[in-house]
């Protein structure tokens, strides 16, 4: 029980933040070259999206042995998990410029308006392929997430809802907030995310290779606490080496 809560909030905050960015750019699509194409191109991506997940997932779980995919699976979560944590305590000790959803709104408006003729209501073809493009690469970590996590704990099915949640929750507050969503913490879900996803992995590689953690799926939780400790760690030790001057913001 215990895993598959920690596996939902992990596979909802990736989710999260990865539908951000892709809800960005179908937003600065819609504006710039119309609607209906810029949901026509998001809903053809998650439609793709959503076959990889059953076309992969299922063969993984039925024909793959547990273990086995746990050391892999686990590899990959900590690769995935590290390289998160590692941007994320970069942003947040200020080595590197924040995440801003504004900028790349306007930069995607600015492209788009000088991308060819003025689009009419029929379909444009410009709109389709950008929020296309931005849903669909957004969404490949997305579903890379929904893969490793799922097929490994034997909850594909709990970690695409979860997805699929957190797709439903973004794209409701983004159409109430507005067309900018540079108010989300982007920096501070993906330090959270980095940290479960790096967590999963070490508990799943150990596991794979005929660890057995201490209270079970519990040791997660100690794992995570490990974790965030040392990321807490890392910012502060971050920004002890780089002067107040010289931080990005």
């Amino acid at each position: 029980m215990t895993s598959a809560v920690i596996l939902a909030l992990a596979v909802f905050g990736a989710s999260a933040v990865e539908m951000v960015e892709a809800l960005t750019i179908v937003l600065a699509a819609g504006v710039s070259r119309g609607w209906r194409s810029a949901i026509e191109g998001a809903a053809a991506a998650a439609l793709v999206l959503t076959v990889l997940v059953a076309a992969v997932g299922v063969p993984l779980i039925h024909l793959v042995p547990l273990n086995v995919l746990r050391v892999v699976i686990g590899g990959m979560l900590l690769v995935l998990g590290l390289n998160w944590l590692r941007k994320a305590i970069l942003r947040a000790s200020g080595h590197k410029a924040l995440h801003d959803e504004d900028e790349i709104y306007q930069r995607t408006v600015s492209e788009l308006s000088g991308a060819g003729d003025t689009p009419g209501p029929s379909r444009d073809a410009v709109g389709f392929t950008v929020a296309f493009k931005g849903v669909f690469l957004e969404g490949l970590e997305v579903v890379m997430i929904v893969l490793t996590l799922g097929s490994s704990s034997r909850h594909l099915a709990l970690a695409a809802v979860s997805a699929a949640a957190a797709v439903v929750v973004v794209g409701v507050i983004g159409t109430i907030v507005g067309r900018q969503l540079s108010e989300v913490p982007e920096n501070s879900m993906k330090m959270v995310v980095g940290i479960m996803l790096t967590s999963f992995g070490v508990f799943w590689v150990a596991e794979g290779a005929g660890v057995r953690w201490p209270g079970s799926d519990l040791f997660l939780l100690a794992l995570i606490g490990l974790f965030a400790a040392t990321t807490a760690s890392g910012i502060r030790l971050m920004r002890a080496v780089l002067p107040a001057a010289e931080r990005v913001t």
